[in-house]
């Protein structure tokens, strides 16, 4: 597998993976790039992609982005915020800014380079959220003057220029109200119990919270010697549920992404493997049987894939999801942007048409004694006229009937330029394949809501119950079908550029869908090509379930397709390393690789002799899967995922 060029970006964020590995005292943190972040997702830290030759603010604003993420990692527990966070919408937004001023005024103190990064990053911050233009106090965010005048207390640092006015409409009521209070949180910077009591005082004294919401908050004696929860309970209280004050605010991002949950998951897997088998088992067909669970990293039983309703799911085309005026418009912007990229891919396109024609063109068979007359010859006749005469005939190289698939992942991390050149370079490639007689079909993938969806509403008012596996509402676009001509289905890219159309993403069940596609083609080569930028990521599912819970379900699902099954699987990570999910697979550290890393890729599997394996077709679903069980056999996996 040939190796794609090193990115001139590929040394800096080796350094930046290094300093964030180091400041958050987590040697083992996988660090990605993406198309957004900061961010973590499924115990892996997303950052934004460094751009070539960045002047130096943007550097350190970039930097300053990581180390806020490493200093969290470094400094926060979430389970000692969840004991004493409020109930109140906009207390928590209050709280929450309080506690990252914590976070960063400790690294901002101990370390002069890492205070000049946070200060970069906090001045573009203040800038995006146009925290400037405020003159009146109605709608302006108090908790945003709150946490810079938590961060001047903690670290001496003036708050940035553009925030000066809106911080000067609360400083008068705040200092009245909450002054001693707020002049005691440096005491308390390193010590997060006793900060959170002072921050509670101060949201209470601003009358943020009421006496009853920060006694329930403070009962920590008590909450050391209670009995554990129960599952049910728990889930409530420390899943991040987004369904709680999701009017007034949510609680922030990073505290959500940054849960150590490790605890609360193990407990959920044991009580789960307790628990009696669901009505949803019974009904997979696996009789008394119980099915056997897949083995996590450590060993340990894990609960077996399933997912608790099917109900919100949909497969569509992607002219359903948008007018034909909108399409266009979106399909003429995405032209705009990629302008300089279409020539090159289209150039790389042409060398993969010769490529495949060459293998297409027809032979000849010479010195045959009936055919077409071969007139080069005809000179032996000259020279010896007793020699016959020698015939030629033209037959043709077989080339074998196929079809291709490319799924494209439409997560939010893929928002931009990512996702802009994944989708013209699938617009030239279907085109290319077609002018050879290949089959193109192009698929994507997403969620249709953020963090649950109908699914997690369906699955509180059943009262919430424990191990529900796979938690949202998958969406499956079919951006061109391969039996439909590449010209009535170009506009239809155009929706990748949709404001709100990426959120998130379940490759497992994805590559099931598209595989089942594959299966029903009467072509005698299948071909499936996924583009990602990541592992799957579905923050309602994995807050409720284990961290590794849309992992292992998604290598289960590699390992079926690469040894059991007639469809042959490559993948391309965007920024990140596929290789460890799939046998043949290629990542690149820069999306203006991906064209010519795709037909690359495609030219070589051309080259090579067709996939040859037993029959397959367990993923030949009819309806999304319900349980996967550990077995590996086609026919196991047809029982365990049947409705």
């Amino acid at each position: 597998m040939s190796k794609a060029p090193a990115s001139p970006t590929e040394p800096f964020k080796r350094a930046l993976t290094a300093t964030v590995r180091s400041l958050g005292e987590a040697p083992e943190l996988e660090v990605v790039y993406s198309g957004e972040g900061p961010k973590m997702a499924g115990g892996r830290l997303i950052l934004p992609h460094p751009q070539r030759d960045m002047p130096a603010a943007d550097v350190a604003k970039l930097r300053g982005l990581a180390d806020r993420a490493a200093l969290r990692l470094a400094y926060h527990d979430d389970k000692t915020d969840a004991k004493a966070r409020p109930r109140a919408p906009e207390a928590q937004a209050a709280w929450d800014a309080l506690e990252q001023a914590r976070i960063e005024a400790i690294g901002s103190n101990a370390m002069t380079g890492v205070k000049g990064n946070l200060t970069a990053a906090l001045e573009s911050e203040v800038e995006i959220k146009g925290l400037g233009k405020f003159i009146e106090r109605v709608n302006a965010p108090m908790h945003e003057a709150l946490a810079l005048m938590a961060r001047q207390k903690m670290t001496g640092q003036k708050p940035p220029g553009l925030a000066e006015a809106l911080i000067n409409l609360f400083r008068g009521d705040i200092e009245k109200r909450a002054g001693k209070e707020m002049d005691r949180l440096i005491e308390a910077i390193h010590d997060q119990k006793a900060y959170a009591r002072i921050s509670r005082t101060i949201l209470r004294e601003l009358e943020l919270t009421d006496e009853t919401d920060g006694e329930e908050g403070s009962q920590e004696d008590e909450d050391q010697t209670a009995p554990e929860p129960t599952n049910q309970s728990q889930n409530e209280g420390d899943d991040g549920d987004p369904d709680e004050g999701a009017e007034g605010g949510e609680r922030s991002e990073a505290s959500d992404e940054l849960a150590d949950d490790a605890d609360r998951q193990m407990t959920e897997a044991s009580d789960f493997d307790d628990a009696e088998p669901s009505d949803e088992a019974v009904d997979a067909g696996e009789g008394d049987e119980p099915a056997e669970r897949p083995q996590g990293p450590d060993g340990a039983n894990q609960p077996a894939y399933k997912i608790f309703t099917s109900e919100f799911d949909e497969v569509i085309d992607a002219d359903e999801l948008c007018d034909a005026e909108e399409l266009s418009r979106l399909r003429a912007y995405l032209d705009q942007q990629i302008q300089g990229l279409s020539s090159v891919v289209s150039r790389l396109a042409n060398r993969l048409q010769r490529r495949l024609m060459a293998q297409q063109n027809r032979s000849w068979s010479f010195d045959l004694e009936e055919g077409m007359l071969d007139v080069a010859r005809l000179t032996r006749v000259i020279v010896d006229p007793t020699a016959p005469l020698s015939f030629k005939q033209e037959s043709d190289t077989e080339f074998r009937d196929t079809v291709v698939t490319i799924l494209i992942d439409n997560s939010g991390s893929m928002r931009g330029r990512p996702i802009m050149v994944a989708a013209v370079c699938a617009d030239i490639l279907a085109r290319t394949l077609e002018r050879c007689g290949v089959k193109v079909e192009l698929l994507g993938f997403t969620t249709k809501a953020w963090k649950g969806g109908a699914s997690r509403e369906a699955w509180a008012a059943a009262g919430r119950p424990p191990g529900p596996g796979r938690l949202n509402d998958v969406r499956h676009i079919i951006y061109k079908s391969a039996d439909a001509p590449m010209r009535r289905a170009r506009k239809n890219l155009g929706l990748m550029m949709r404001e709100g159309l990426l959120k998130e993403n379940i490759d497992g069940e994805a590559l099931i869908w598209a595989h089942q596609r594959l299966m029903a083609r009467t072509e005698q080569r299948r071909i499936l090509m996924v583009i990602s930028d990541g592992a799957p990521v579905d923050d309602s599912s994995l807050s409720v379930n284990s961290g590794h819970y849309l992992e292992r379900h998604l290598r289960q699902v590699i390992t079926e397709i690469e040894t059991a099954s007639p469809v042959e699987l490559i993948a391309i990570g965007i920024g990140h390393d596929v290789t460890r999910y799939y046998r043949r697979a290629v990542t690149i550290v820069d999306v203006e690789q991906l064209g010519g890393t795709i037909i690359e890729q495609l030219a070589e599997l051309f080259d090579e002799e067709p996939k040859t394996v037993g029959k397959g077709g367990g993923l030949m679903l009819q309806a999304p899967p319900t349980v996967m069980p550990k077995k590996t056999s086609f026919d196991a996996l047809r029982a365990a995922l049947r409705t």
